[in-house]
């Protein structure tokens, strides 16, 4: 009997559901629980009755048409209080909103966020332990990234120069990043040309961030010049290409820094 009085209804109406939603719907027998709820509205409006008696329902008061489907609504985000610091999102005791999904997977989950009640913001707020604070939640990231980062600095091949810090801030610009002179620790040493031999030898720089956090960025000296018939021969990826350090005291920091990524597509040797 309960198939035989809503088969109509399925009939119907599951046109109305899209395809992909009725792919994740249980069985209508097994009684699963499920959030989702798709609001439909009739086709065609059901006449007019008397009060008291039902109304009359032909075949075509069961089309539907879809209104919404709340599988595609869009969640609003949730609160959540940081137990420790958090790369890119910030330090201990504070709120911040996230998508639902990320929060119970990355934060609730791992133990590194709590819900800001009452008594977990007198926690991790109030009688927090001083820890080690980051100048903003991306401050770590952007380390990193310099650290992985091998700067080409090119210089004049024909006019004599000495490197300055807003030779590397300019460098850093042709980069995609903007790093003020003042934020440059150039090397010990001073570094003049145009001299060959520097060709491609890498030494460091520091760059400050927001006056707290500190990175070091390998560079590589490359030399243009300004007539074609004076110009170097295009090496395809130098930054793949091994380099000696230009001071052998950078050495063993230059060992300690991060690799690069492999490359994601693979480059022949021609050059395009």
């Amino acid at each position: 009997m309960f198939i035989r009085v809503f088969n109509p209804l399925v009939k119907y109406a599951w046109g109305a559901i899209p395809s992909h939603a009725t792919k994740t719907l249980p069985c209508w027998t097994c009684g699963q629980q499920i959030r989702t709820t798709f609001i439909l509205k009739r086709k065609w409006p059901v006449g007019l009755h008397k009060e008291g008696t039902p109304p009359r329902l032909r075949g075509r008061h069961f089309v539907y048409e879809l209104v919404e489907d709340t599988t595609l609504r869009k969640h609003e985000k949730v609160d959540i209080l940081l137990t420790t610091y958090v790369e890119g999102l910030g330090n201990r005791g504070e709120v911040v909103s996230v998508k639902p999904t990320f929060s119970y997977n990355n934060l609730l989950l791992p133990g590194l966020g709590v819900y800001p009640t009452p008594e977990n913001i007198e926690k991790y707020t109030l009688d927090a332990q001083p820890e080690s604070k980051h100048s903003s939640p991306y401050a770590e990231r952007t380390v990193k990234f310099l650290s992985r980062l091998i700067l080409s600095v090119v210089m004049n091949k024909e006019m004599p120069w000495t490197l300055e810090p807003w030779h590397i801030s300019m460098s850093f610009r042709k980069a995609g990043l903007s790093v003020p002179e003042q934020a440059i620790t150039m090397p010990r040493y001073p570094i003049k040309g145009p001299d060959l031999s520097l060709q491609n030898k890498e030494f460091l720089v520091k760059v400050t961030i927001n006056s707290l956090e500190t990175a070091f960025v390998r560079c590589r000296i490359h030399h243009h010049g300004t007539t074609q018939a004076s110009r170097l021969p295009h090496v395809q990826q130098y930054w793949r290409q091994p380099a000696e350090p230009l001071f052998p005291e950078d050495a063993e920091i230059i060992q300690s820094l991060p690799p690069l990524p492999p490359p994601k597509k693979p480059v022949s040797d021609a050059y395009p």
